[in-house]
């Protein structure tokens, strides 16, 4: 009975998302940019490590444009581009704890633990509470971490939330972050919610502190969102840091992934986060070898800085086909995600513009500290990436219409530059469709967008892609279209293959399906480059050369920029140094993401 109870939701939540979907295709959609993964001083890590005055508040400013102040320099910074939407996403695990010490919390300063910390931050404000020993932090869980602290930290962060947000103009979402790391792998999730105040403020956010298992985090949403009319929606970041866990095939008690556990992960988790501060989760060289372009800005170490081995369980393109393989045999997909970006930034400035990269942490602004880190540092800033954003396809710029982008995987992801990709699949598409004025009539009239699902293909029909992209007019021209497909053959193996689907210039193709370099203007000497090469905008009609009607697949669309010089370029001009010595590359093809278009030989029953 409770299986087919699961089943039944379900389906039910299955014709939801569709009629959502078909409602948003009869209207206009929209392209807002956002990111949905920021850390305040609210964070303790954040306040740890040199953020102790850029709050909430300064987060949302930032995000809309208004000059604010950075937290260690305090000199005056601004983006050079607001934000549409923004979700702050402390940790939930003692969030607030140090700001609210400083203060003066009553029912902080009412414990032992809180009137000894007070002192201690008094004495040296960037004190770290994050190495206790185990039985120190029991105890300041117990004290610091009770339901009515809870409720007051919880209650600031909507709050501020609601002060920033304008309907049509600017979406303030209330969200935090569910920081699980078993074994310091990470299986991160940022949890945020379209509903008002008032309803935000009926739950407190589940911690990783209750559970570190996301069945529970999963059951937590289900069981909240039935008592308080909540709408919720979670998303994993840094898989290429889980240790392999993060897009496992067993699940947390290493059972193997049944459809329960895939329809309940695709309930709450619609989307991941396939490039942010910590590197690009997308795939992996020494997994991909005929893939040149799988070598972008990959990190290679665990939340410790301990090496980790190279898995597939950590890389989206490999879920993806994991998805097909346990959909096969299970009868749903746990990996049938859309892809988005975000910054992950603990200085509570979503910064990810190579020329202006604020860093993943406050203690590392200045270029010199960059060079030669005053103390060891976990994250070096010039391995980190001036990364990611999301891209929405929205009805509106507000709370429902942007949370309705999410649930339907009409989102993708950049590295940092405002590419903007429109990727419809269909069977009827004509090469006409792709120079029309508007390609999402005909995407939409003809087929389904990002993040849609295409069944039986017509006899002798394979499925098309409509792909149409322009260059973001601050950043690099196009250099190319590429079509990333994945697909179960009749044995049961997966296989990917990628195929370049258009580019700029005259270059040929060679017999292979290889395309030559688009070649590189960055002057390395002055960390400048010009628009000689590439093109403004790419649009193509691709139809699947290798299609087989029998066989499950996902088509995913990258797009990749010219090259233009990567932000420790601009720190080695600005030091007077050789580019050699960030050891990091001095250049970068920046690139999109879309999310996959699913092809199943058959409906679901």
């Amino acid at each position: 009975m409770r299986r087919q109870m699961i089943w039944l939701r379900f389906l039910l939540v299955f014709m939801v998302a569709t009629m959502a979907a078909a409602r948003a295709h009869s209207q206009e959609t929209h392209l807002y940019w956002g990111d949905t993964h920021l850390h305040t001083s609210n964070s303790i890590d954040a306040f740890s490590t040199g953020n102790i005055s850029a709050d909430p508040d300064t987060a949302y400013r930032f995000a809309k444009g208004l000059p604010v102040l950075h937290p260690s320099l305090r000199t005056r910074v601004r983006i050079l581009r607001p934000l549409d939407f923004l979700v702050v996403s402390d940790h939930a695990e003692l969030m607030s704890l140090q700001t609210e010490l400083l203060k003066g919390n009553t029912l902080m300063l009412a414990t032992e633990w809180g009137k000894r910390l007070r002192a201690e931050l008094q004495t040296n404000v960037r004190r770290s509470v994050m190495n206790f020993k185990p039985e120190e932090r029991q105890e300041v869980i117990k004290q610091l971490f009770s339901i009515e602290i809870r409720q007051g930290t919880w209650a600031a962060q909507v709050d501020a939330a609601e002060r920033y947000n304008e309907p049509g103009k600017f979406t303030a979402f209330a969200g935090w972050e569910w920081s699980s790391a078993p074994n310091w792998k990470n299986l991160h999730r940022v949890i945020f919610t379209p509903s008002d105040a008032a309803t935000a403020k009926k739950f407190i956010p589940f911690s990783s502190y209750e559970s570190d298992k996301p069945e529970d985090l999963w059951k937590w949403l289900e069981k909240t969102e039935k008592e308080t009319g909540a709408e919720l929606i979670a998303i994993p970041h840094n898989s290429n840091l889980s240790g392999g866990l993060m897009f496992d095939m067993v699940d947390s008690a290493g059972r193997p992934i049944t459809a329960e556990y895939a329809r309940m992960r695709m309930r709450w988790e619609p989307v991941m986060e396939v490039t942010q501060v910590k590197g690009t989760s997308e795939v992996l060289p020494e997994l991909s070898p005929t893939d040149e372009f799988a070598d972008f800005e990959i990190r290679r170490k665990l939340l410790t800085g301990t090496p980790t081995p190279p898995n597939k369980g950590d890389y989206a393109r490999y879920a993806l086909l994991r998805g097909l393989e346990i959909e096969q045999s299970a009868g749903a997909n746990p990996y049938k995600f859309g892809m988005i970006g975000a910054s992950d930034s603990h200085t509570g400035l979503s910064s990810v513009e190579e020329n202006d990269f604020l860093g993943k942490l406050a203690m590392d602004a200045l270029p010199q500290e960059r060079l030669r880190p005053s103390s060891p540092v976990i994250f070096p800033a010039w391995e980190m990436s001036a990364s990611g954003i999301a891209g929405v396809w929205a009805t509106a710029n507000t709370r429902e219409a942007i949370a309705a982008a999410f649930k339907r995987k009409e989102v993708y992801a950049t590295t940092g530059p405002r590419i903007s990709l429109r990727v419809f699949g269909g069977y009827s598409f004509r090469t006409a469709d792709a120079n029309a004025k508007d390609v999402s009539k005909a995407g939409y009239s003809k087929g389904v967008p990002m993040g849609g699902d295409l069944w039986n293909a017509p006899k002798g029909t394979a499925p098309s892609l409509l792909i149409y992209a322009v260059k973001d007019p601050m950043s690099g021209n196009l250099d190319r279209i590429q079509v990333i497909k994945g697909w179960l053959d009749a044995s049961g193996q997966t296989h990917e293959h990628i195929y370049n689907a258009a580019w700029a210039g005259e270059r040929k193709l060679s017999g292979d399906g290889k395309l030559a370099a688009v070649g590189n203007t960055v002057d390395v000497r002055t960390a400048t480059y010009s628009n000689t090469i590439g093109a403004a905008q790419l649009a193509t009609v691709w139809t699947d050369p290798d299609f087989h009607p029998g066989q499950r697949a996902f088509y995913y669309v990258r797009v990749l920029e010219i090259p233009t010089p990567r932000h420790s370029a601009y720190d080695a001009v600005a030091l007077g140094i050789d580019v050699k010595e960030t050891h990091q590359p001095a250049t970068i093809q920046e690139r999109a993401y879309s999310s996959p278009i699913w092809y199943t030989p058959r409906a679901p029953k």
